[in-house]
């Protein structure tokens, strides 16, 4: 919960203001991974609640035929010698291509045309094709989910206002590994980058728009590395 003073100082700078909510919105899922959502692992814990919200959210935006995309983090072996954020963090080297770990959680019931892209950063943008596909359905509105709230899902949303999209947190629908980086972390992205709101708003916003099923989906079968994996 956030103070009064600290509310009114956000509040006096002009931070805060709703974002525009287009008619073509999109769903990114970010890093619903066995290696996050699967306390048994030492780099996750106990999601099921945002991921369980998160299956509802998914069911009215296939409903309305609107793009669902998923990310995962994974490294070969050459990147677990060679990249910077592993030395930082160097439990994610468990997230390695073909482990159980970089999965995504079968609770959320992804379909054959939603594409999983793997990325080796903490933006779903950086060194994806994200962008691009966005681009090409379309989409005027960006719906974020997934882990965690105070890494992966915060460096997205910021790319993602820096990217031109209006963009949606339901807060019922992203988690992490603690509570005081969490709520911090929803109280900055809702001050400068997104509307953090109820699932509930989500699902009524996402209810109201045009219904898109005969517009093509993202490429069936995808799981794309990399914007060059992409154009090659």
């Amino acid at each position: 919960m956030v103070d009064a003073q600290t509310a009114s100082v956000y509040d006096r700078a002009g931070f805060g203001r709703p974002v525009p909510r287009g008619q073509r919105p999109a769903v990114l899922v970010v890093d619903f991974t066995y290696g996050f959502t699967d306390p048994a692992y030492p780099t996750g814990s106990d999601m099921s609640p945002q991921v369980l919200a998160t299956t509802r959210l998914l069911a009215v935006a296939r409903s309305k035929g609107l793009p669902v995309i998923f990310t995962t983090i994974a490294y070969d072996a050459g990147q677990l010698r060679t990249l910077t954020w592993l030395r930082k963090a160097p439990g994610m080297a468990a997230l390695v291509l073909g482990g159980r770990l970089v999965e995504v959680d079968d609770r959320l019931d992804r379909r054959e045309e939603e594409t999983v892209l793997v990325k080796t950063g903490a933006s779903a943008f950086f060194g994806t094709p994200l962008s691009s596909q966005l681009a090409a359905a379309q989409v005027d509105t960006l719906v974020v989910t997934g882990a965690t709230t105070s890494g992966c899902v915060r460096a997205s949303v910021v790319d993602a206002v820096q990217n031109g999209y209006p963009t949606l947190v339901p807060r019922d629908c992203v988690a992490d590994r603690a509570r005081a980086p969490h709520d911090a972390s929803l109280f900055d992205m809702n001050e400068k980058y997104a509307d953090v709101i109820a699932l509930d708003e989500v699902l009524s916003y996402l209810q109201s728009v045009p219904a898109r099923p005969n517009d093509p989906q993202f490429s069936p079968h995808s799981t794309i590395t990399s914007q060059a994996e992409a154009q090659a």
